[in-house]
């Protein structure tokens, strides 16, 4: 018996249902070098999701596995109640200087980072004495997790409509997503709705919220949705002006993906300064896609809010594996990495501004190609809206790329792209060509079907 088959026997493949796999195994991968996936027939696989997002540097990298090694000859993990260890004390100092946030504390995913936060928030509202602030505003198309905390703050009906009844649904606001605009309207009017919409409603509402929560700049499960940060400064001033919290979930928007370390720091003032959140969430990069960890940073006045002698104001929140310090040591590799120039004098941030530039030029043809009516581009990230109405677009398409030797995965009919930041120029060339020949294969199978043909279960 093969490994995809033993898989499937055994295994619950996550965001997966399963009975696709009876005529679509799993691909076995047994190997990763780089950018590069090698499956158990020798086959090479370009990872141009990073791997959900998580990879940086390509897998197998050197500084990462070298930092984990090291550390895992002094200690492998201790629980961090009532203990501490150097890893999670200089990561901790790390991220408060990068952020202008501190305490962090930390958990093992993006889901876990974001309940934190939530529950952080309406606690400290309550520990100084306002326990009715305890509702949360979510954007429309956001993505937080699937949890339950964080489904509620989530406006993927594919995530949430299952769970409706365990949920506390969160209200919902309009989206800064341009693609939202109504006929007519342009992007920056569009912007400023959705602005306008968010005063009103914490004109109203404030009292009773604690927190308004989003991704920054772009909405990953909502296809890439990107946006103006112009209205990132408009929500720091609103909530301020109302005492609400902000949480920026950077889980799959920090490190780099979008040019600048963190996304929330493109959100800029006139007088060139950036906007800070009250609590950020940070996961997936974190480690460069090695280790899970995930950490949850905050304000000084939050942290007071629970700095008491009676224990029950404290934030009594734990996870067995939290501040483990093999993946603080991971993720001090990842900042050092950041860190360091190479010889020309570039930082990573510097090499990836040049990477996206070669890589949109080479992408030209998908963007004028018939069928893509809309194109986003941002840092690290593409993504083209594909014309089709064929509910399986996405499946048939994954399915496709990686007969092609590619790791794809649409999010309907949005195509995109997340790569790890070591794509060579052949690598990104063969990338740019693979999306447009795929593209054409699957759209021709697609207008070849009959018109009564029973749908296949798609691949979310």
């Amino acid at each position: 018996m093969n490994w995809a088959e033993r898989s499937r026997q055994a295994v619950w493949h996550p965001c997966t249902q399963m009975k696709v796999h009876e005529h679509f195994p799993p691909r076995a991968i047994v190997a990763a070098d780089g950018p590069w996936l090698i499956d158990d027939q020798g086959h090479r696989i370009l990872d141009a999701v990073s791997s959900w997002w998580v990879n940086l540097f390509g897998h197998n990298f050197a500084p990462i596995k070298a930092a984990i090694t090291d550390q895992l000859g002094k200690v492998d993990h201790i629980m961090l109640a009532g203990l501490t260890h150097p890893p999670v004390v200089e990561l901790s100092e790390r991220l408060a200087a990068l952020t202008g946030l501190g305490h962090a504390f930390y958990a093992s995913d993006g889901a876990s980072a974001t309940e934190i936060a939530l529950k952080m928030s309406a606690h400290s509202w309550r520990n100084r004495g306002r326990a009715e602030k305890n509702q949360f505003i979510g954007l429309q198309g956001g993505y937080h997790g699937e949890t339950a905390g964080a489904l509620s703050v989530t406006d993927i009906p594919l995530f949430r409509e299952a769970y409706a009844p365990l949920v506390r649904l969160s209200a919902t606001l309009p989206s800064p997503d341009p693609r939202h605009a109504a006929p007519g309207v342009s992007a920056p009017t569009h912007t400023r709705h959705a602005i306008e919409a968010l005063a009103n409603y914490l004109a109203v509402h404030h009292a009773q919220t604690a927190a308004l929560i989003l991704e920054p700049l772009v909405q990953g499960a909502a296809g890439m949705a990107m946006y103006a940060p112009e209205y990132l400064v408009a929500v720091r001033d609103l909530c301020d002006q109302y005492e609400v919290h902000w949480i920026a979930d950077e889980i799959a928007v920090g490190f780099g993906r979008t040019g600048t370390l963190f996304a929330h720091q493109q959100a800029r003032r006139a007088d060139g300064e950036h906007v800070k959140p009250d609590f950020i969430c940070l996961s997936k990069g974190l480690t460069g896609g090695v280790l899970p960890l995930s950490a949850v940073l905050t304000t000084d006045a939050v942290y007071q809010a629970f700095y008491d002698d009676r224990t029950v104001h404290g934030f009594l929140h734990s996870h067995s594996y939290t501040g483990n310090p093999l993946a603080c040591r991971a993720a001090l590799a990842v900042l050092d990495t950041f860190a360091e120039q190479d010889a020309q004098g570039r930082d990573v941030l510097s090499r990836n501004r040049e990477a996206a530039e070669r890589f949109h030029a080479l992408t030209a043809p998908l963007r004028a190609h018939p069928r893509v009516k809309g194109h986003r581009h941002l840092g690290m990230i593409w993504a083209w809206d594909i014309d089709c109405q064929e509910p399986t677009f996405a499946a048939r398409y994954h399915r496709a790329a990686l007969d092609a030797g590619l790791l794809l995965r649409p999010i309907g009919t949005t195509l995109y792209v997340m790569p790890p930041y070591v794509l060579t120029e052949a690598d990104q060339t063969h990338l740019a060509h693979g999306l447009v020949r795929v593209l054409d294969r699957v759209l021709a199978d697609i207008d070849a079907l009959p018109q009564a043909q029973a749908p296949v279960v798609p691949v979310p």
